[in-house]
């Protein structure tokens, strides 16, 4: 490029200079060599440096009937401590439902049991439909589930079952709560099969819609209720469509570079608010279809990458001086030891990468009071800085971190309005506490978020 722009060009090497130029500035710098990377790391096999080993604040043996490797975490008894849930599921061509739950403090004790430990697996495969929520306002949480044919409310002090709604008895795969009423709190919730049909109910079990395949295609494994146009009720990204908060089609996202009917969508973040839809920034990736891309909330796609499987985003700031938000996602379906994480800016430029020997569940957190996020990785219980350095280690059992697919989950444990680190296997969960890090900004309820999901 060097010799060609201190040379005279003609007109027409000008004019396909310009093109080309203009070109290469509209789309993301996709993967420049290693030079160009903030950092680019392998970190496979055993670590030649782990960092500081933390060990475990907690360890909570998961109940051996009842429990199982779904666990979400939120004050059960408004005692101003946290309590565990776990939940099993039972599966059958695909199609599955919560079949046990149990409630346990973080000393193990066990508060309720609720199921059939004689029907269900302990591991999962996806997201299992078991939430935490106070449902009715009353100050106090339930535990919400989906078992078969039946939304289930139950008392989260007690596990008493307080109710029953009939659903399809496939409407099990998850459970998100939702604002679609106008209320000032999400009372509504969705239910859905495995990739077809979503139904939506208010608080009093009363159906308010359902769709088959929202604007032609496949849903998501979790659909992602926000409000785009501020009028106080939440759309639903559903998959490739985006939903009015009534089920009507709002619009659908349009991929420029994959068939995206070869798949469906994994997973949707957040990554900018505005004040109307066109000011927001949507992250979404194409399972099957292998892409990442960049929406905003009228739905105008505004980059893509293609080429892997993408799979789940975190949004946070994890390189120091960089102008708006960052998204560290996992490239799944790769061998083990070849599994990479990507952090790209806002403009789909790649600005770092870590390859571990599994990559596919991750968070972000800051960890060391730097008000930056440090990346977490779940298998091989690593914390890397905003160098890409493991700065350390989150020991469990057995000697080495990594053994079995685990879930990593944050949420504030302890009370100090700091998210702590969750470590969930099918027989235990770890927690790790963050003694330095710092937290965000206003309300924090105890216990992981809500809607919780593994996409």
């Amino acid at each position: 490029m060097d010799k060609v722009v201190g040379r005279r060009l003609g007109p027409g090497r000008a004019v396909l200079l310009c093109l080309l130029c203009m070109f290469v500035s509209c789309g993301p710098a996709l993967a420049g060599p290693a030079g160009d990377l903030h950092f680019d790391l392998n970190d496979t096999g055993e670590p030649n440096d782990p960092g500081v080993r933390v060990e475990p604040w907690k360890t909570v043996r998961l109940d051996p009937d009842y429990g199982g490797q779904w666990v979400v975490a939120g004050d059960l008894d408004a005692d101003g401590r946290a309590e565990i849930v776990s939940a099993e599921n039972f599966n059958e061509g695909d199609v599955h439902y919560t079949s046990t739950a149990a409630a346990q403090e973080l000393d193990g004790l066990v508060l309720w049991r609720w199921g059939d430990p004689g029907i269900g697996r302990k591991n999962w495969h996806h997201d299992v439909a078991c939430q935490i929520h106070d449902w009715d306002g009353d100050g106090r949480s339930e535990v919400v589930l989906c078992t078969k044919g039946y939304i289930v409310e139950l008392d989260g002090a007690t596990g008493a079952e307080r109710r029953r709604i009939a659903i399809d008895k496939e409407a099990t795969d998850c459970l998100v709560f939702c604002n679609l009423s106008g209320a000032n709190r999400p009372t509504d919730v969705l239910v859905k099969d495995r990739y077809h049909r979503i139904w939506a109910y208010d608080r009093a079990g009363n159906l308010l819609w359902s769709v088959t395949d929202p604007g032609g295609y496949r849903t998501a494994h979790q659909p992602r209720p926000m409000d785009l146009d501020g009028d106080g009720r939440d759309e639903v990204m559903a998959g490739y469509a985006m939903l009015n908060h009534d089920g009507s089609v709002r619009w659908v996202f349009r991929s420029g570079k994959v068939d995206q009917k070869r798949g469906h969508l994994d997973c949707c973040r957040m990554v900018t608010r505005g004040k109307k839809p066109e000011d927001f920034r949507l992250a979404l990736t194409l399972c099957g279809a292998n892409d990442i891309a960049m929406a905003d909330g009228a739905g105008s796609v505004l980059w893509e990458i293609s080429g892997r499987h993408f799979e789940s985003i975190d949004v946070g700031t994890i390189i120091p001086g960089r102008p708006g938000a960052q998204l560290l996602v996992d490239i799944d379906h790769q061998p083990l030891g070849k599994s990479p994480l990507w952090v790209l800016d806002e403009k789909g430029n790649r600005l770092a990468q870590i390859v571990t020997d599994y990559s596919r569940h991750h968070c972000l957190l800051d960890w060391t009071g730097d008000k930056l996020d440090e990346i977490l990785v779940g298998h091989n219980g690593a914390i890397y800085d905003h160098r890409g350095r493991r700065i350390a280690t989150l020991v469990t059992p057995q000697g080495q971190p990594g053994r079995g697919e685990r879930s990593i989950l944050t949420g504030d444990m302890d009370g100090d309005r700091v998210p702590d680190v969750l470590l969930a296997t099918p027989k235990a969960v770890y927690l790790f506490k963050n003694e330095n890090g710092s937290g965000p900004t206003g309300n924090v309820p105890l216990g992981t978020e809500l809607n919780f999901t593994l996409y």
